[in-house]
């Protein structure tokens, strides 16, 4: 490519003999002729496998299959259709790169270039795939989508070090790899909730509702009167009810007072959850924001009341400028207001807007915070959080009131309103340009009031209007669906999804809630009412989990379960946002001697014990390649495909396949996938060490949040590969010391823990390539790490049996303790033990070969199970399911145990004999090395055997989850409903 670029070069007249090609070894240079060439190629329908280095310098379009032109790009390349992930066959040599092409002096693009002159020159081409570089005049705000197909490069010197330090965070699509039939994020309109499954009464009209970012069920919801009110949806049980009430009078200003002497009514103008779920914040229609804070009972606390604004308060977020924690408000006194969450002190205050203000959308590109912000005289400004004043100033659409709202991934901004007249528009914006990229149709009549809309999977719109919730795929101008929710509802219903996009909450007409569904949300209501009514039964159920992962976050993790503990069971305890970890652990610590007690009353014996094939689905994946031993195992976060590693370093990927036997493509014991390689045949295999045989390294790994890459270690130098190529991105970290874990830091994925073979820990920044820091506290090699962001920890643990608790912020050790030893055993133990976080993010697995036990966040042991009975052979490894409610549990006779998650009782016992065939499984030699759990199927998990073999397996059709059939449904189940993305209510602005 360069010979040829430089014969391109020197064949003008005007350059021959006057122009010097530079050395491109390791230069910036070589990356941005990649970058443009595979720009040029990424809008084309049918991209050249080797483009011509001669379209760096003419708008081209490359020939179809069939000998047609393909449509050609626009001029401006983001105002065309973003590609998605894995379109694009592998380019050659050239990278994922992003344009960067100079916008318009007024487009959002020129923030920067004034704004962070300190950030280093090395950011420019080194932010992770699909963030947009944040220095100089190139587009800041376009954070085009990762296209993981692109990559087919062999990056060496400058180049890999560009590409490994852009693979920090991904995003959500799902991956499809080469030679799959079926393109990414396909979904159906089967995927959208659309069946009522549940009616709540709230008793005054609804104004503004937001489900917990974790808690998949609980629902937020304020009113017209001031009322604010928690439910359980699953359960239909109200959590909390908080009539509106000022706090403090004589803290409020004298404008305020005299507003409410005058009328004493207030209604919610919006309601939201902070980022974690355990703030709320509400905004009212005079003056006042209430925050409250929210522990795990369902118990709200106050926390703070502001003053906001002079006139109503029409919108409230959050947002993270300097990783603090921050309130955002605007109001009807033409203000936008920047909070400290802890203290309530005012940060900022941005003024400009000439109308008052009606809703704000905070949002971050890469480390470069800001906001949106939106008027009743229809203008859009952008702030960043200085005094500098607006960057921008567009019109949006009908010129009156107007909600934005980004994808989930935050890679797509859109917008929602109505004109005085009841036009209304749904638009997608062209973020660095501040044009309008795609309009949506679908408003036939004129609106009767301000139409609400929500996002949701990234591929989904919805919005209320014509009485009616109507959806639209993102990538899709005309609508695609729409119900009328059984009927009852408003001219122009409010809606809110929940993080799954399993559950829409709408608004009725008759002061309440109506649930839709999908298949998703259903099931999960459905497992919800069999935990009630196990609860019924005597079993003691654990808090609300939330959905943030257990070792790390879980994307497509499909429920939460509800609270069952009756009001009496709560524990009531002043909180405040620096107290949470205290209040978790002395809850439950609290809780503990109930949880005792129903366990000592349970026959947990008392268990189906399944010993033969049609007791089970069970599936053994197809793999030609020489067997060795799986010591790692990890499904896709789209669920779509299993990687293994062997002991042996290579690498295997199955990928189902999208048919009539299985729709949705996610794996499945039904449906055999296929063992994926690339055309070029080539393996995917880790640096071996040379000292050492294989077979006796300790192999680690990780998986990228987009799954199109994975990093991975079995001994030798921690290798970056390429989902779609199988490919060698980068190396580094070589040994001594050995790589023994790998996870992602859960707010930056830029920053790795890398547990090493020595003992230590080392905090890698990939971004420039350096060890910020080394933690010392264990003995023996690193096996385990697990990081909980909503308590900012950092949990270790080691080949020593011990634990560390490291903090986030200063990586300083806040706690460390050995396991407890079964009775049977002398204590201090050693060996290998693994850690992993509930979904709730504050209790805590741990693995060892004597037991499976939880702790709790100081680190104290809630209760523990070792082997004894039928299960008596030592533990070869565990995992939560992705709900959180069971724990998958392999043992080295080669037996599985499921036990339940919240009081360790043993639901079933898989025998060796029903998924293993019999000459083999009679020797015993035969185990499950490791076990993995689905990401969003909480009844399906997957085996890694020590004879190389991988199985995946789900309970039988006629046991629809592990350990016994699920309550028969008693009657129709009501749907879920979901609400939009910027629900705020102004008093004296126009009703949403």
């Amino acid at each position: 490519m360069l010979v040829e670029l430089k014969k391109l070069i020197e064949a003008n007249p005007l350059f021959r003999e006057k122009l010097t090609l530079p050395s491109f070894k390791a230069s910036r240079l070589r990356t941005l002729i990649n970058q443009s060439l595979n720009w040029q190629h990424q809008l084309c329908k049918n991209p050249r496998p080797n483009p011509d280095i001669k379209t760096l310098f003419m708008d081209h379009t490359c020939a179809s299959s069939n000998g047609t032109r393909a449509t050609t790009p626009a001029n401006n390349p983001l105002a065309g259709p973003i590609p998605k992930s894995g379109v694009f066959p592998p380019l050659g040599a050239h990278g994922p790169f992003q344009p960067l092409v100079p916008p318009p002096p007024s487009a959002l693009a020129g923030w920067m270039s004034s704004a962070t002159p300190s950030i280093p020159h090395a950011a420019v081409a080194a932010g992770p795939p699909g963030l947009v570089q944040a220095t100089s005049s190139a587009a800041f705000l376009k954070h085009a989508r990762t296209t993981p197909g692109g990559p087919g490069m062999d990056y060496q010197t400058a180049d890999s070090e560009h590409l490994m330090k852009r693979i920090g965070a991904g995003q959500s699509d799902e991956v499809s790899f080469p030679g799959s039939s079926h393109p990414p994020n396909i979904y159906s309109p089967d995927d959208l909730p659309k069946t009522v499954v549940r009616n709540l009464s709230q008793g005054s009209n609804v104004m503004s509702m937001d489900f917990h970012p974790q808690q998949q069920t609980v629902l937020l919801v304020g009113t017209n009167v001031g009322d604010i009110s928690i439910w359980e949806v699953g359960s239909r049980e109200r959590l909390a009810l908080k009539n509106f009430k000022v706090w403090d009078i004589s803290a409020c200003s004298m404008p305020f007072q005299a507003t409410l002497v005058k009328d004493a009514t207030i209604s919610v103008n919006r309601c939201i959850w902070g980022p974690e779920g355990s703030i709320l914040g509400v905004a009212f229609s005079k003056h006042i924001v209430q925050i409250y804070t929210y522990n795990p009972a369902g118990e709200l606390i106050q926390h703070l009341e502001i003053d906001a604004h002079i006139g109503g308060v029409n919108d409230i977020a959050f947002a993270h400028p300097n990783k603090q924690l921050c309130i955002v408000t605007c109001g009807d006194d033409k203000t936008i207001k920047v909070w400290d969450a802890v203290a309530g002190r005012k940060q900022y205050t941005f003024e400009g807007h000439e109308a008052p203000v009606y809703s704000v959308c905070p949002h971050y590109k890469e480390n470069i915070q800001f906001i949106f912000s939106t008027a009743i005289d229809g203008k859009i400004k952008a702030w960043l959080y200085d005094s500098l004043g607006s960057r921008v100033d567009y019109d949006a659409p009908g010129l009156w009131c107007t909600t934005m709202a980004y994808s989930a991934d935050g890679t797509r901004l859109f917008s929602c309103g109505t004109s005085k007249e009841g036009e209304s528009h749904l638009v997608e914006w062209n973020e660095s340009e501040g044009a309008i990229k795609r309009t949506y149709f679908g408003f036939r009549k004129r609106s009767l009031g301000v139409v609400q809309f929500d996002t949701t999977r990234n591929h989904f719109l919805a919005a209320g209007d014509e009485f009616q919730i109507k959806f639209w795929d993102m990538d899709n101008t005309n609508m695609l669906t729409f119900t009328d929710a059984d009927g009852g509802l408003p001219a122009s219903p409010r809606l809110r999804f929940n993080k799954e996009g399993s559950m829409l909450a709408i608004t009725t007409s008759d002061n309440g809630i109506k649930i839709l569904a999908n298949n998703d949300g259903q099931r999960m209501l459905r497992m919800l009412e069999s935990r009630a009514f196990d609860g019924a039964r005597g079993f003691s159920e654990s808090v609300n989990p939330l959905i943030t992962g257990g070792l790390g976050p879980i994307s497509n993790a499909s429920a939460s379960v509800a609270p069952i503990l009756e009001r009496t069971d709560r524990i009531q305890q002043p909180m405040s946002l620096g107290n949470l970890v205290t209040m978790e652990s002395s809850r439950v610590a609290d809780v503990k001697p109930r949880i005792s007690d129903s366990v000592d009353k349970i026959k947990s014996w008392k268990f189906p014990d399944i010993a033969d094939s049609s007791q089970l689905k069970t599936l053994k994946l197809p793999d030609p390649l020489t067997a060795s031993k799986v010591v790692r195992l990890i499904f896709t976060n789209s669920g779509l495909a299993l990687l293994a590693l062997a002991s042996n370093a290579v690498h295997k990927l199955w990928k189902w396949q999208r048919n009539e036997r299985n729709p949705s493509g996610k794996s499945s014991a039904s449906s055999v996938p296929q063992l994926w390689q690339p055309t070029s045949g080539g393996l995917m295999s880790n640096d071996l060490s040379d000292s050492k045989p294989a077979e006796d390294s300790v192999a680690c790994i990780a998986l990228s949040k987009n799954d199109s890459y994975v990093m991975s270690a079995s001994g030798g130098k921690v290798s970056l590969f390429n989902m779609m190529t199988f490919k060698v991105m980068t190396t580094f970290m070589p040994p001594p010391p050995a790589a023994t874990y790998l996870a992602f830091h859960p707010q930056d994925n830029n920053i790795i823990a890398i547990g090493m073979e020595d003992s230590t820990i080392q905090i890698y920044n990939v971004r420039v390539d350096e060890v910020k820091t080394k933690l010392k506290g264990h003995q023996k090699r690193i096996s385990g790490l697990a990081f909980s962001q909503s308590l900012n920890v950092l949990v270790s643990s080691g080949a020593d049996a011990q634990l560390c608790v490291w903090n986030i912020d200063g990586w300083e050790k806040k706690k460390s303790r050995p396991i407890q030893a079964p009775p049977a055993l002398q204590s201090p133990l050693i060996g290998e033990t693994r850690v992993q976080f509930h979904n709730n993010q504050s209790h805590l697995l741990v693995v060892h070969e004597s037991q499976i036990a939880v702790y709790d966040t100081q680190l104290e042991c809630l209760r523990s199970w070792h082997p004894r009975d039928l299960l008596a052979s030592a533990i070869s490894s565990a995992i939560y399911s992705c709900d959180g409610l069971a724990i998958f549990t392999g043992f080295c006779d080669g037996a599985v145990g499921i036990f339940n998650a919240d009081n360790l009782s043993l639901r079933c016992r898989i025998a060796p004999s029903a998924y293993i065939s019999s000459p083999i499984s009679s020797n015993g030699n035969t185990f499950p090395v490791v076990i993995a759990a689905h990401p969003s199927d909480p009844n399906q998990f997957a085996l890694g055997m020590s004879d190389g073999a991988v199985y995946v397996m789900e309970p039988s059709d006629a046991e629809m989850k592990w350990g016994g059939s699920t309550s028969q449904d008693n009657g129709v189940l009501p749907s879920i409903a979901s609400s939009s993305a910027l629900n705020s209510q102004p008093s004296e602005t126009p009703s949403r």
